[in-house]
């Protein structure tokens, strides 16, 4: 059997080169997705600053809701200060560690802010400098509140003075409190180093002090640290950790040693793993249909140049089995040959696809990729089994027919299409029209995925009843032909009605790539516009000021900015992550969500669309929900709803404002009082500023900026500048033009393999009298239609959901998009049904037709 395979699989080359490029680009395709996806799962945060520390004890940051994958939580929650005194008393433990992480920004006298680390969090106390894996320290630890150690990536020296930010100073500016001058005391060189305080300077400036302990008041999170760092004597490592793990069981907290201390370092390094494995599974979905079809289509092309030899192989007394084995086992020879080099493009595939998201700032880069076997083994199996049931079911007619009349098809077509297969593909046409409406009644990004879901379901519904149209269209197109028509043209009409499954397989992947291209391109566009026309709609400020130099606006800028002439209205505004469990279906499902907090004034600066209470109530423990939300999770007016916060905690809230415009402002907004203490960063992220429109108060901001290093002012305006764009959209951007890419290779291979296997046909028309340009002028013409109707096809199947997209986004029948890309899609797939169709018919036509003939 498996000499007989090969025999076989030389003598049709140009039909298996179609399956060996389907094969080979899908395994890059999966592979890559492989790599992306078990870098979710196992991939390890470099352990940084907390290097020379044998054991970490930090909270859980991460939420498990059931028969779920966990949830990341991107705030830092806290542990107990109590804890560190109770872990040092461990046998075995020579130092404990209560680490604290705090906004700190160092400044010199020119000006500029200098590099020290993750702003966001860069401040520590002195003794945190124990846990820095083999530290080189010049000078000495910092004595009393006007000394501090910084990083040797500051550039500055033992002896210096220099200027810090922190959560309650300005830079140095006139009319403000100038921030205070330090002395460096220390340089610090080591992997993650930061800016490091006296202990009890700590306390005080990150707001951990409580009355007892000198501070003004206790804060949310005073009595905490951020994480505990333990050191072992030599050897008792692992009995530490032991310990220490019975000492903290039940209290939410995780006890990591080696690799794992990476996960502590950061947890939104951490995090960003689940985004990994959320992008990973949006990609596999697509991925497998687009592949299996394609990889399909190959294979049914390459079964049906060799339906004579497997039908003579019936004649001679091979059994039905036999002939399925032996086309699946030459099918598999070719994808084992292919997939081996698809494997080692995925895994090149998969790092610049992360650099990709680095760049984008999707990944932070301190998160490496995991490359192991198993995406590749999982690539193997899942090649295999779609290249076995697509030989098998490619081979499944031509098995199953009597010998004499599978010899007797071999050279045909069946007359009348699968009846069974036509319905299957009108229903699921039908099914992909009815999912459409989503977007109709589902105005969030998720409700928009049924538009690309739907306009392939559309797509491979056409492949199956492809056949059955192209028949009728075929012949009402024959009858309706005028007698004195050229030989070329009619032809041309004529083969197409005699071998619609040829050409329906032809035509369904080029409308596929018609199909592909429109709904996911316009789907993402229309989504950006809408969210765009939602925020600039719903934004009256005019200004933004930000401090990402800085890890968080100092507290005295909102007063700065409010004492300006001209300014009418100036609201904090800052981010966070929030998880929402509710039920549908009768089942409890958790969805995170990107959630804004607000104070009771943000409607200054904000109009979010309130059609029910007022934002001005967001006092206390409440919340603001979008009407999407509101209606689908039961959520309305005066509600009371369980969140879980970025860190973990539990809360429950009460709705006092229900908005139209939840997809430019997301789907829940938080009260300045409930998300106190649970971000890392107290400070906000930006100030919001409406002035009075004049050019003077756009001055004195742009003055105020100027003066204070660190702080950066910009438009409000969306759509002013490409660098709003959501990075998720140039990351999807990205996908479909690999995935076009692959289509269009896949569909060019099955092309000139359809032509080439044609040689036979060509050569008994021009022993019948037909020139070489009526055979061209035959195939152009047929070109000219798989073109047109592929086209056509693509165009209809995707009208109808981009429509419903655009009525429910814009509140107009068509998408936003660039007006470029269908004729330059239309272009493209004509361009390459000619180059496919007229190459190899001019290869064919310099073979004599008596030696074709003879050519099996």
């Amino acid at each position: 059997m498996l000499h007989l395979a090969l025999r076989m699989a030389a003598h049709r080359f140009t039909a298996l080169l179609a399956v060996a490029c389907a094969v080979l680009g899908g395994a890059a395709l999966l592979t890559g997705t492989g790599v992306l996806a078990e870098s979710g799962l196992r991939s390890q945060v470099p352990s940084g600053r907390l290097g020379g520390a044998d054991v970490v004890v930090a909270a859980d940051q991460e939420f498990h809701p059931s028969g779920d994958l966990p949830i990341a939580l991107p705030e830092r929650a806290t542990v107990p200060a109590g804890l560190v005194g109770r872990l040092a008393e461990i046998k075995g433990v020579t130092a404990a560690v209560g680490d604290i992480e705090f906004p700190v920004a160092l400044v010199d006298a020119r000006g500029r802010v200098l590099p020290a680390g993750d702003p966001r969090t860069a401040g520590h106390g002195w003794s945190s400098t124990r846990l820095l894996p083999k530290p080189h320290i010049e000078g000495h630890r910092p004595f009393g509140p006007s000394e501090i150690a910084v990083p040797s990536s500051a550039g500055v020296r033992v002896g210096d003075r220099i200027r810090v930010v922190t959560g309650d100073s300005l830079p140095a500016a006139s009319g403000t409190r100038k921030s205070p001058s330090y002395l460096v005391s220390a340089v610090v060189d080591a992997p993650g180093a930061g800016v490091y305080f006296a202990d009890g300077t700590v306390r005080r400036l990150s707001g951990r002090a409580g009355i007892s302990d000198g501070g003004r008041e206790g804060g949310p999170r005073a009595g905490t640290v951020d994480l505990i760092g333990l050191r072992a004597a030599p050897g008792t490592g692992e009995a530490v950790a032991a310990a220490v793990r019975e000492k903290v069981a039940g209290k939410g907290l995780k006890v990591l040693t080696g690799a794992d201390r990476g996960t502590a370092v950061a947890p939104g390094v951490s995090a960003a793993r689940s985004l990994l494995i959320l992008l990973a599974g949006s990609l596999a979905g697509i991925l497998l249909m687009v592949i299996g079809f394609v990889t399909a289509g190959a294979l049914g092309v390459s079964i049906a140049g060799q339906r004579r030899d497997l039908a003579l192989m019936r004649a001679v007394g091979a059994t039905p089995r036999q002939i399925r084995r032996l086309a699946a086992l030459q099918a598999t020879l070719v994808a084992v040959v292919s997939a081996v080099p698809g494997i080692a493009l995925g895994y090149l595939l998969a790092g610049q696809f992360a650099q990709v998201l680095v760049d984008q700032e999707v990944l932070p880069p301190e998160l490496p990729l995991t490359f192991s076997p198993l995406p590749a083994l999982a690539t193997l199996v899942l090649m295999l089994a779609a290249v076995q049931v697509s030989a098998r079911g490619a081979a499944w007619r031509t098995s199953k027919l009597p010998a004499t009349e599978a010899v007797a098809e071999s050279r045909s077509e069946p007359r009348t299409p699968s009846r069974t297969r036509t319905l299957i593909g009108l229903l699921l046409i039908a099914a992909a029209t009815a999912s459409a409406v989503t977007p109709l009644f589902v105005r969030t990004a998720l409700g928009a995925t049924s538009t690309s879901v739907a306009g392939i379901m559309a797509a491979i519904g056409l492949a199956l009843s492809g056949p059955a149209l192209v028949k009728s269209a075929g012949g009402a197109a024959l009858r309706r032909m005028r007698p004195g028509a050229s030989a070329p043209g009619w032809l041309a009409v004529a083969g197409i009605r005699a071998y619609a499954l040829r050409f329906a397989g032809v035509i369904s992947p080029l409308a596929m790539g018609v199909v592909f291209v429109l709904t996911y391109t316009l789907t993402q566009t229309t989504v950006l516009a809408a969210t765009q026309q939602d925020i600039r709609a719903g934004t009256r400020a005019q200004y933004t000021l930000s401090a990402p130099q800085l890890g968080g606006l100092p507290a005295d800028t909102l007063p700065a900015v409010r004492r300006l002439p001209g300014v009418k209205a100036a609201e904090p505004v800052t981010t966070t992550t929030a998880v929402w469990q509710y039920k549908e279906f009768d089942e409890v499902t958790s969805e995170s969500a990107s959630a804004m907090i607000l104070p009771p004034g943000a409607a200054g600066v904000y109009d979010l669309g309130v059609r029910d209470g007022d934002l001005a109530r967001l006092k206390g423990a409440t919340v603001a929900v979008s009407g999407e939300v509101a209606g689908s999770r039961d959520a309305g007016l005066g509600r009371r709803v369980e969140l879980i916060l970025g860190d973990g905690a539990r809360v429950k809230a009460r709705v006092v404002a229900v908005y139209d415009r939840g997809l430019g402002f997301g789907p829940v907004v938080l009260s300045q009082d409930l998300a106190a203490g649970h971000t890392t960063v107290a400070a906000p992220q930006s100030v919001l500023v409406r002035t009075d429109g004049s050019a003077a108060a756009g001055k004195r901001l742009t003055v105020l900026a100027g003066e204070h290093p660190g702080l950066v002012l910009s438009d409000t305006d969306p759509s002013g500048t490409g660098q709003d764009t959501p990075p998720e959209v140039w990351i999807n951007l990205a996908v479909i033009v690999v995935l076009l890419a692959y289509l269009l290779l896949s569909i060019a291979n099955k092309l000139v393999a359809s032509t080439v296997q044609r040689r036979t046909e060509i050569a008994a028309l021009r022993l019948a009298g037909t020139t070489p340009g009526q055979v061209r002028a035959m195939m152009r013409r047929e070109a000219a239609v798989i073109a047109v109707t592929s086209c056509g096809a693509g165009l209809v199947l995707s009208a109808v959901p981009l429509a419903l997209l655009g009525q429910g986004f814009l509140g107009r029948p068509w998408p936003a998009g660039p007006v470029w890309l269908l004729p330059v899609t239309v272009l493209v797939l004509t361009v390459t049904a000619f180059l496919t169709i007229e190459l190899p018919t001019r290869q064919a036509l310099r073979t004599p037709p008596a030696e074709a003939l003879r050519t099996p």
